[in-house]
């Protein structure tokens, strides 16, 4: 059948291609600019990690520090009476996809055993202002709903706690980093403040944009202590007034006494009935360096608020990261970022000149890995163009061979659409393995044409008898590979979710390049070869038999 195809139909095609070619070649080059355009305008989607389907819906609930845990569990019972909402709508009844509930008050034992797993980490899960709620979902193959649905659907249900510092609900199995993260430093923490705020608001106006939050962590009430200039006058420093109320309410070492292998220490401090309440403060008496003594509130004033939790440095500077989530069923991490840098940041940055950003999280990976990849593509390339070079003797034919690999990108992106998948970072890990792939066919096709022509043929027949002969071999190597990626490509198993991309871009990137191989490297062969006659025509004959010698020399294995 192959072969019938190939005589009675591929040869008529073939050759009203390359009769044709320059149109042949623009219209290929007007596919490939043409699919480039679908990614760079938005219209194929650019993740950089995709969504990978979790087994475990999590909610991360932080309230600000202090925060006794009776509050804290009223905020998580709210998570879990939706998790229970959830377990209705989506249990047994309904596909059976939310299997159990488990609720934490004073503890993030899950997230805690992330950060055991992706390496040591100083930060601690267990206090009175932390919570989570785990969902436990049916494995991915028997289930009909994918986990990112179940926690949209989670977080409409919960809606917003009040107080919470952060509210995070995560659904993906693998998190490259926040998909929006942009990091404010500066040395006035007002202005990081002012700016973060701002930016924040900025963020929730864009659609598809959730779970925003920044940074900062207020700390644990306290009482600010300011001194009078009146009493500063008098010799008082704000170091005596500190630790003259440090002595009075927590107290001071007076002696430590040894009793068996007890240390014991002796503190001197106010009566417990004069240190309970914030009156108690006001109605104590500040001694001065000469020995006198005055009410508190004629040395000092005392309001409350609260310190920093934590002092984030960058290049020691102060900085604050402003984090959020991105529906890629809405909008994208890339598009966010590119509208932040175009309109939004500018004008944060007129309202607060001192105050410098960059992106971290997913676009900082982002940016380092396509960098990589491009550095490790470029050698690739070269290599490829080396390897064939040296057989072929020629500089210009391994171009022919390697203009495949362009077009295997145009399939690849395709393959994407058609399978309804976004272009991550694995589907570049797939590309670049097929531009090696995909040389093949095309690799063939010249030698083949090469062997002709040294045999006698003109130009023209020595083409279309090797696309003729070649269309068979070509046709089983594209779809055997093909075929044994189908279940890969099929698959549903959280594992094979990291290689499905690579996959799609592989199967599909060497079907469309097959079509390639059989009528632009022919084409593009022939104009090669009117460019040589050309070339030598204004040479002269001598120079045009060199050159045609150095280029259509066979290859010998």
């Amino acid at each position: 059948f192959l072969k019938r195809v190939a005589t009675a139909h591929y040869r008529r095609f073939l050759e009203t291609a390359v009769h044709f070619r320059y149109i042949t070649l623009a219209l290929a080059i007007g596919i490939f600019i043409g699919t480039l355009g679908l990614v760079a305008g938005g219209w194929v989607n650019f993740v950089f990690f995709p969504k990978v389907d979790a087994d475990n819906v999590l909610a991360f609930l932080e309230m600000p520090q202090g925060t006794p845990a009776e509050v804290t569990a009223e905020a998580v019972a709210r998570i879990e009476a939706g998790a229970r909402q959830l377990q209705r709508e989506y249990g047994e009844d309904n596909g059976g996809a939310v299997l159990h509930v488990l609720a934490s008050v004073g503890e993030q034992p899950f997230k805690a055993r992330m950060m055991r797993t992706s390496g040591p980490s100083t930060s601690s899960f267990s206090a009175s202002h932390l919570g989570e709620v785990n969902v436990q979902l049916a494995s991915a193959e028997f289930r009909t709903i994918g986990s990112e649905e179940v926690g949209r659907r989670w977080r409409e249900l919960v809606g917003p706690i009040p107080d919470a510092e952060e509210l995070v609900f995560s659904a993906s199995l693998f998190d490259a980093g926040e998909a929006v993260n942009v990091q404010l430093a500066g040395a006035d923490y007002d202005a990081l403040q002012g700016a973060a705020g701002l930016l924040k608001q900025r963020l929730a106006e864009y659609p598809g944009v959730f779970d925003i939050a920044d940074s900062f962590r207020s700390g644990k009430k306290e009482i600010k202590l300011r001194i009078r200039p009146e009493a500063e006058a008098l010799g008082l420093t704000l170091a005596d007034l500190a630790r003259q109320v440090r002595q009075a309410f927590y107290g001071e070492e007076a002696q430590r006494i040894q009793r068996g292998r007890d240390d014991i220490r002796v503190m001197v401090r106010y009566p417990e009935e004069e240190r309970r309440t914030l009156s108690d403060l006001e109605n104590m008496r500040i001694r001065l360096p000469d020995g006198s003594e005055v009410p508190f509130t004629s040395a000092a004033e005392a309001d409350m608020g609260r310190g920093f939790a934590t002092i984030q440095r960058t290049d020691r500077k102060r900085t604050i990261n402003v984090t959020a989530d991105v529906d890629i069923s809405r909008t994208s991490a890339n598009d966010i970022a590119a509208d932040l840098v175009a309109r939004v940041m500018p004008d944060i940055m007129s309202r607060y000149p001192t105050i410098r950003y960059s992106f971290e999280g997913e676009q900082s990976e982002q940016q380092e890995t396509l960098a990589g990849l491009a550095r490790g593509f470029g050698f690739a390339l070269l290599l490829i163009y080396v390897l064939l070079a040296i057989p072929f003797r020629s500089y210009v034919q391994p171009f022919i061979v390697m203009s495949a690999i362009p077009f295997g990108l145009v399939g690849a992106t395709w393959g994407h659409v058609l399978m309804g998948l976004d272009l991550t970072i694995l589907s570049g890990f797939g590309i670049v393995a097929l531009s090696g792939v995909v040389v093949n066919d095309s690799l063939v096709m010249v030698d083949f044409v090469n062997r002709h022509r040294a045999s006698g043929e003109s130009l023209f027949i020595a083409i279309r008898e090797a696309g003729v002969a070649r269309f068979r071999p070509i046709i089983l190597t594209s779809l055997t590979t093909f075929v044994g990626l189908t279940p890969l490509l099929l698959e549903r198993s959280l594992q094979a979710q990291f290689l499905i991309p690579m996959a799609v871009s592989l199967a599909f990137g060497v079907v469309f390049a097959t079509f390639i191989t059989l009528v632009l490297v022919p084409s593009i062969y022939h104009i090669l070869e009117d460019i040589k006659g050309a070339v030598g025509r204004l040479l002269g004959r001598d120079d045009a038999q060199a050159v045609d010698e150095q280029v259509e020399q066979p290859v010998a294995y």
